[in-house]
């Protein structure tokens, strides 16, 4: 019978998990872009910061969600690191209200409220407008049915009445600072083990409000769990950017730190809360009667709620007058890592197991596709210094050979970069869209997915222009004349103000972009090409230069064109339009 219970407790903890997971997914789809939005807008100062980490927390049920927007954000510069501190005090202070809720699904049996939000949710599913709310109330009815089954597991194994487990527990001293430390130390190794804090947090409650584990052990374990889950966050973003390692440090510091100065102040605060919530801390079950005994312990599940929220907003109210020195500190700390960005193959952004949720991933994709744009424009500018090397005259070839040979070989690897940078996100793209997404994310995959298909194409032209030029350098054609050199700087300076364009375009939102820049440039492209290939005819007929160097030249002009051309087609896939429909 006891191993029945056993994996009736898993069972349930499995369904709280779950059920938590699915609500705060189904409120990321419902107002994702929106909260999004938000964090970009209302971070001016460290307390606006705080609120709204704190409100995006409360609303979608994940600091993980929050934290990993904040990130994302300073990492495309449109917060600074002062104020993404300032959004995960916030969030932590909106994490606690799932404490509230799990409180609550303990402290009154809501089983049999699940079942009608369980058929309502599965009408709205299969409603393509409303199925996000059947997705939500489908995750909070998975959460509060894992509540209310754990709650009622805990009655059945009555811990209370386990004179092991009291014993276990009355072995260690209530009043002893070690016995603090060592279940704070297993609050956090639990936590880290099951990689959830509403787990152990659940765990945490049945033990307090049966009577078995006391109230001072109860919140040790409690403040482990906040350590516990900001180290697997710093162990997840071992292998992310600077930036990422340095918010998940500043939330691991925020809430040691929290930690440290409760261990002084421990009991008085801890008994103020009780009193606060009106629990009587000096009841023993010797003293009075077994329900009169049961009745207060009940209360213990939103003792630890209210110590979690107090705690949290105390600690919040300490630091954020801080938040500069924070910012110096964990700076000094994390260190950037010292490579060589142009030969560096790893992506920036885009780190595995530390973007967790596939809606904010998207976010992390763009940043990643933006700095692809970008590398791209750089390789362009590397053709440019290519041809002017290649533009010496015979007695300065000989000097210039060794600097053009490295140019070029530089090239070769911007190449390779450029396949391994879409392999490496169309598959990251690929992991995310097996996810169930919004629409809108889907159609955000979709785009992204052709983004990088034709900015590879770039990469590919500039390769194509490099061995064009590496090829007349080393062969025996005559050099462009002085009108060729000119005409093909003046298609390369188009180009290049094509891919500034859309670099603009990709750093930015798109509802600023004129799109209609980038086709004037691209007609002036085309029109350019067009003129230039009928005045080569005419050149050659009149034996101006040979048909081997118009050849080579057209070849320079025609990649340039068919560049215009990947250019024009990246910003399509952004704006999710085409030039016919302009």
């Amino acid at each position: 019978m006891s191993i029945w219970i056993f994996f009736k407790l898993l069972g349930s903890l499995a369904l709280l998990m779950f059920g938590m997971k699915s609500m705060s997914e189904a409120l990321q789809k419902m107002a994702g872009p929106q909260l999004r939005h938000v964090l970009g807008a209302m971070t001016t100062n460290r307390f606006t910061g705080m609120l709204t980490g704190m409100l995006v927390t409360a609303s979608v049920q994940s600091s993980t969600a929050t934290t990993v927007m904040t990130v994302s954000f300073v990492n495309a510069g449109l917060l600074t690191l002062a104020q993404a501190i300032s959004v995960i005090m916030g969030a932590n202070i909106g994490t606690t209200l799932t404490a509230w809720i799990m409180s609550a699904g303990m402290s009154f049996d809501i089983t049999s409220a699940v079942y009608p939000a369980f058929f309502i949710g599965i009408i709205l599913i299969y409603q393509k407008r409303y199925r996000y709310i059947g997705d939500f109330l489908f995750g909070l009815s998975f959460l509060l049915l894992g509540l209310g089954t754990l709650r009622m597991t805990g009655t059945e194994m009555h811990l209370g009445e386990n004179q092991a487990l009291l014993d276990f527990f009355a072995s260690f001293d209530s009043g002893s600072f070690l016995t603090t430390i060592i279940f704070l130390v297993l609050g956090g190794v639990l936590t880290f083990c099951v990689q959830s804090s509403a787990a152990v947090m659940a765990i945490t409650m049945i033990l307090c409000s049966s009577g078995a584990l006391p109230i001072y052990q109860g919140i040790a374990l409690v403040m482990g769990e906040n350590i516990g889950t900001t180290v697997t966050s710093n162990l997840a973003a071992l292998s992310a950017n600077t930036q990422a390692r340095r918010a998940a440090f500043a939330h691991m510091f925020f809430n040691v730190f929290g930690v440290l100065w409760m261990l002084l102040v421990f009991r008085p605060f801890i008994d103020g809360v009780c009193s606060l919530v009106g629990y009587d801390v000096t009841m023993t079950k010797d003293a009075v009667s077994t329900a009169a005994f049961l009745a207060n312990a009940a209360k213990l599940n939103f003792v630890l709620a209210a110590f979690h929220t107090c705690f949290n907003v105390a600690n919040t109210s300490i630091l954020i007058w801080f938040v500069p020195q924070i910012e110096k500190f964990v700076c000094w700390v994390i260190k950037p890592k010292r490579v060589d960005e142009e030969e560096d193959f790893r992506l920036h952004f885009i780190t595995a197991g530390f973007m967790k949720t596939p809606e904010l991933s998207v976010l992390e994709a763009q940043k990643e596709i933006q700095s692809f744009s970008e590398r791209m424009q750089r390789m362009f500018g590397m053709v440019i210094d290519l041809l002017n090397l290649s533009s010496s005259t015979s007695d300065k070839k000989d000097n210039n050979a060794s600097e053009f040979n490295k140019l070029f070989t530089r090239i070769e690897k911007y190449e390779s970069i450029s396949d391994n940078m879409e392999l490496e996100i169309a598959n990251y793209l690929d992991s995310v869209s097996n996810a169930h997404l919004s629409d809108d994310t889907k159609g955000k995959i979709r785009a992204m997915l052709r983004e990088i298909s034709e900015l590879e194409s770039i990469g590919d032209a500039c390769y194509n222009m490099a061995r064009t030029i590496s090829r007349k350098y080393n062969g025996k054609q005559d050099h462009f004349n002085d009108e060729q050199y000119e005409h093909i700087h003046q298609m390369m300076g188009l180009t290049d103000q094509s891919l500034t364009q859309m670099n603009r375009l990709m750093g930015g939102r798109k509802e600023a972009y004129d799109i209609n820049r980038t086709f004037n440039i691209e007609n002036e492209i085309n029109n350019y090409r067009n003129q230039l290939k009928s005045q080569n005819i005419n050149d050659v007929n009149n034996h101006k230069y040979t048909y081997a160097v118009g050849t080579i030249y057209m070849d320079l002009i025609n990649e340039c064109e068919k560049l215009g051309d990947y250019v024009v087609n990246v910003v399509e896939a952004r704006m999710g339009t085409r030039q016919k429909d302009v």
